[in-house]
């Protein structure tokens, strides 16, 4: 190996490392909506500004359809809004709070007050519009 190849090889190396540095800072931090139950909810929903709650089941074939939407939604919309989910059947205290009779419903919260409501497994595009309007 001549010195030019040496030298050239060293190049490759630092640069490859760089880019490999630079991928890692640009890896984005996964957000995910928060585990929510009986005791914790009126605290979270208070202390943000925009708090988007999923209340499902895992038995509930629609709550599967949203759920992959509703986290999607939490990374995009992450520092702005808050995102939430609520197994109905692990809390069933909150549940009965908000009336929720079917599955997938998700509730919007502006300042701690319900500001709008969607029931069932809704396309993402009518979700965001919602959330939209909320900010």
């Amino acid at each position: 190996m001549t010195d030019e190849d040496k030298e050239l090889e060293e190049i490759r190396k630092r640069m490859m490392s760089r880019i490999q540095e630079e991928n890692v800072r640009k890896e984005v931090k996964k957000v995910k909506p928060v585990e929510l139950n009986d005791r914790s909810f009126n605290d979270e929903v208070k202390k943000n500004k925009i708090m988007v709650v999923d209340f499902w089941a895992s038995w509930c074939a629609p709550c599967r359809f949203l759920s992959p939407i509703v986290e999607e939604l939490a990374q995009e919309y992450d520092g702005k809004i808050s995102f939430g989910k609520v197994d109905v059947d692990a809390n069933p205290e909150v549940s009965s709070s908000f009336n929720i009779t079917s599955i997938p419903t998700v509730i919007m919260f502006k300042n701690g007050k319900v500001a709008d409501v969607s029931i069932g497994a809704v396309p993402k595009p009518m979700l965001e519009a919602k959330l939209k309007k909320l900010l």
